[in-house]
């Protein structure tokens, strides 16, 4: 696969760029951008990687740096314990070393998905224990069913921000119980419902939820009702993964939904469609969703993934109908967020 070098911040966008809070004059609206990548599995080559001492996310590290708040999907245990569940074709787990890349790159991952329970609930345990040493938040589970699907709070730029994470594919036995670390389980009505709660109870100006849905390979996405309640219910925008492969996205009502970031450091996949993922750019205000952009990555052999060139992507802003394919209109990923210089 040829890999497309690009200079640092010298990447075509789709339209306006964002705007740092408080520039441009004092009427100018706080905007807060957000970065999410889909599935990262620092297992199989990108472990070894780490073990030299070498970062996965390198030729990503100048977008990354541009964001006020950087969101992954942890599709690996990280841990020293526990044991492969039986009859699954794939547990993946992780030294914990690889925290400190994952640290220098992300303030926050997913954990609801259908691999973070493989190596059973003290694996579980552990994962979150190392996770919080390092600094490093986390939604979508928890130490037990109270807190799994309890909110992520980040505040930025006077906005505050509420992250929820659910997943909604097999096998259900991840999900927390009482007593037991494990993800969060998403049912249609208390998924509303927590979006709700984000803003009532919470005080959430703003609610993204980062779900784990769909079928595997599949490019049209299905969970398409849920998605637009979700939005009905209060949330500025919708972004997903799961099926390893990017998905289509769509504008309701004002609220971007991706359906499928696909996957990010991930090996293993012999086809171009599954070594193809996306990071979104998503800018949020105080009215919600301002716009959001793609930039996508190209999975080398390793399982590293390296940004193509801005005409690839889409992007979208508040007002449009539809994402819109880039077509190599000018502008340029900014390094304003505290990440920059990272």
């Amino acid at each position: 696969m040829k890999r497309v070098r690009l200079a640092p911040l010298v990447i075509a966008l789709c339209f306006a760029v964002t705007v740092p809070a408080g520039a441009g004059g004092p009427m100018a609206a706080p905007t807060v951008p957000l970065d999410f990548v889909g599935d990262i599995n620092l297992d199989g080559l990108p472990g070894r990687l780490v073990r030299r001492g070498d970062g996965p996310f390198a030729p990503f590290a100048a977008l990354l740096a541009g964001a006020d708040i950087r969101v992954g999907n942890l599709e690996c245990v990280v841990a020293t314990r526990g044991e492969p569940l039986p009859k699954r074709p794939h547990n993946f787990r992780v030294h914990p070393r690889a925290l400190t890349p994952l640290k220098r790159h992300f303030d926050t991952v997913n954990l609801a998905n259908n691999h973070s329970g493989g190596f059973g609930p003290v694996a579980s345990g552990d994962l979150l224990d190392l996770l919080d040493r390092h600094g490093i938040a986390y939604f979508g589970g928890g130490a037990n069913l109270a807190r799994a699907p309890t909110p992520l709070l980040i505040e930025r730029h006077g906005l505050r921000v509420a992250l929820l994470g659910y997943d909604e594919f097999l096998p259900c036995s991840f999900e927390a119980h009482y007593d037991r670390p494990g993800v969060a389980w998403g049912e249609d009505e208390q998924v509303q419902h927590d979006i709700t709660e984000a803003r009532r109870h919470y005080r959430a100006d703003l609610v993204v939820p980062f779900m784990h849905w769909g079928w595997e390979h599949e490019t049209r996405a299905s969970p398409r009702r849920l998605a637009r309640l979700m939005i009905d219910a209060g949330a500025a925008a919708v972004v997903g993964g799961h099926p390893y492969v990017i998905e289509d996205a769509e504008a309701y009502r004002d609220g971007p939904i991706g359906y499928s970031l696909g996957n990010f450091v991930f090996d293993g996949f012999s086809t171009d469609i599954a070594n193809t993922g996306w990071l979104l750019r998503l800018d949020l205000d105080r009215e919600g969703a301002r716009a959001w952009r793609t930039c996508v990555a190209h999975i080398d052999r390793q399982g590293i993934p390296h940004p193509a060139p801005a005409t690839e992507g889409i992007g979208w802003e508040r007002g449009r109908a539809e994402p819109a394919p880039c077509g190599g209109r000018s502008g340029r990923w900014r390094a304003t967020g505290p990440n920059a210089g990272s």
